[in-house]
């Protein structure tokens, strides 16, 4: 166990070092940083290392085997009406306990929290059903993105324009780090039950579709709700002058991330119970591991959850604000890109995502290229995002051209890569997205004085959508190789009928 907890938190360091790098390399030049800010992103840098590293650990342990466990289970049922009620609970119970989720309402004062905390659990809840019945039945994927991509467009013409990003932020925020593991297991349960060629194919696109749902599901809102115009307000930073006064901080905060990591883990633990109640699927051993996996994911997202909230969303705010005060404020667009190239790599549920990608290619796509392509793919949509807040322009002269490219090339890719991408999309837009990008370009955006609701949130969406375009870029990439490989294999032509073909004793095998 010492042994894999040291690896984690190898890789863990691996992953946050180079953020932490260029925030300190652009906090000792050009936009330098209050000291006391500064210490609090350094304790939170720390707590996130070993709270990626416990986190990690406990997904292998707990999420991974029990929503496997499930997603297998559920089919021997036999009972489609059992199955998609379980799925819906399922769907808002962790929804609702998401805490990238409860990050982006609090952000969102025009709309109380409940109300799109609520709205966005139903939306997850009735797409997790599409979702386990397209897997279950062997649906294409491709088929419904269009289907409900269009109508998401269609829909948001009736929309106020101060919900358009909001809406499309929200299909990202709701695949955290508890969803995520979760939810993707169970779609490699769903689809081991089936012994046809495309089921490995299927196991992917869950998490796909399950970011469509809150966007309708908030366009709607968006449709029906008159809120107020309000913007959010800035957190202060706390005043530190001793090393004490950093302890403190961070140990005021913490019960408050303790209780949201029960909350947001109770529904699943409590499903989990009733689960091995009724069906006995896990002998006490495994019961023993999950037990523990648990215990790892508690305490890990909760250290995380505490130094993202206390140590990187203020540092986010500032470092954007005083980046767009610069003289030459377009230098925004290729700073927040080599953010965005290294951020990505310190979402924990992304490292979840490629593992899965690895075993179920048997190696054929490695992490590193999903972590290559994913970077590439936030690094963008960063700059994107930057040339938004400076400029003013619609998101939809982004999303619209984004998703047609991201839809159509489904059609053209292996079905594999397609669920992998769209699954990726809600995957890298997780805390670090929520508690520092989105507070980055709110910053950016007050300082050239542009529209916080229009502008700056947005940020998440493009997170999303960018990583569908690459990841199926890999894939195509990927299928070309395939074809190329397969073409410079030599051809073996059948032995005619009066040939002798000779296998002496001792010889290797043909």
């Amino acid at each position: 166990m010492n042994h894999v907890l040291q690896e984690k938190a190898k890789e863990a360091l691996s992953s946050v070092l180079p953020i932490t790098f260029i925030i300190l390399l652009l906090s000792a030049t050009v936009t330098p940083m209050p000291l006391d800010m500064l210490v609090l992103f350094l304790v939170g840098t720390v707590m996130l290392i070993f709270g990626t590293a416990l986190f990690s650990l406990g997904t292998d342990m707990a999420m991974t085997p029990m929503g496997e466990g499930i997603g297998a289970q559920l089919p021997k049922t036999r009972n489609i009406g059992l199955i998609c009620l379980i799925t819906f609970l399922i769907g808002v119970l962790i929804t609702m306990a998401e805490p990238d989720l409860q990050v982006l309402a609090t952000q969102v004062p025009s709309i109380p929290n409940m109300t799109l905390v609520l709205t966005v659990a139903l939306g997850v809840g009735g797409f997790f059903v599409v979702a386990v019945l397209r897997t279950l039945f062997g649906i294409p994927l491709s088929r419904l993105l269009v289907i409900f991509y269009a109508f998401v467009f269609l829909l948001s013409i009736f929309v106020p324009k101060d919900f358009i990003a909001m809406a499309f932020d929200s299909g990202g925020v709701t695949t955290g780090p508890i969803t995520v593991p979760f939810i993707m297991a169970m779609g490699v349960g769903l689809a081991s039950i089936r012994s046809d060629r495309g089921s490995q194919d299927d196991s992917f696109g869950l998490v796909a579709l399950c970011s469509v749902g809150p966007i309708l599901a908030v366009l709607i809102l968006g449709v029906c709700f008159h809120g107020n115009s309000a913007l959010p307000e800035e957190t202060p930073t706390p005043l530190i002058e001793t090393a004490q006064d950093v302890a403190v901080q961070f140990a005021s905060n913490l019960p408050h991330y303790v209780k949201e990591v029960v909350i947001a883990l109770l529904p699943i633990l409590f499903f989990c119970v009733i689960f091995q109640l009724l069906f006995r699927r896990f002998t006490n051993h495994q019961l023993r591991k999950i037990s523990i996996g648990f215990l790892y994911t508690f305490v890990g997202l909760a250290i995380f959850l505490t130094g993202v909230n206390v140590g990187f969303m203020p540092a986010g705010r500032f470092l954007g604000g005083e980046l767009a005060k610069l003289k030459y404020n377009w230098l925004l667009v290729p700073l927040s890109m080599v953010i965005g190239y290294f951020i990505v790599t310190a979402e924990p549920a992304v490292h979840v995502l490629n593992k899965q990608v690895e075993s179920i290619t048997d190696g054929g796509v490695s992490q590193r290229s999903m972590m290559l392509s994913l970077s590439i793919g936030v690094a963008i949509s960063l700059g994107l995002s930057m040339v938004r807040v400076l400029t003013g322009i619609s998101i939809y002269w982004l999303l619209i051209p984004g998703y047609i490219l991201a839809v159509g090339l489904t059609f053209f890719v292996p079905k594999m890569f397609t669920g992998i991408a769209f699954d990726s999309g809600g995957v890298a837009s997780g805390p670090l997205t929520t508690t520092f990008l989105l507070p980055f370009a709110m910053g950016a955006c007050e300082a050239v004085g542009g529209n916080v609701l229009t502008d700056a949130f947005g940020i998440v969406s493009m997170v999303a959508m960018t990583p569908l375009i690459t990841i199926q870029l890999l894939g195509l990439l990927h299928a070309l190789r395939t074809r190329s490989a397969q073409a410079d294999l030599p051809v073996v032509d059948d032995a005619e009928d009066d040939d002798i073909i000779e296998i002496k004793e001792g010889s290797p095998n043909v």
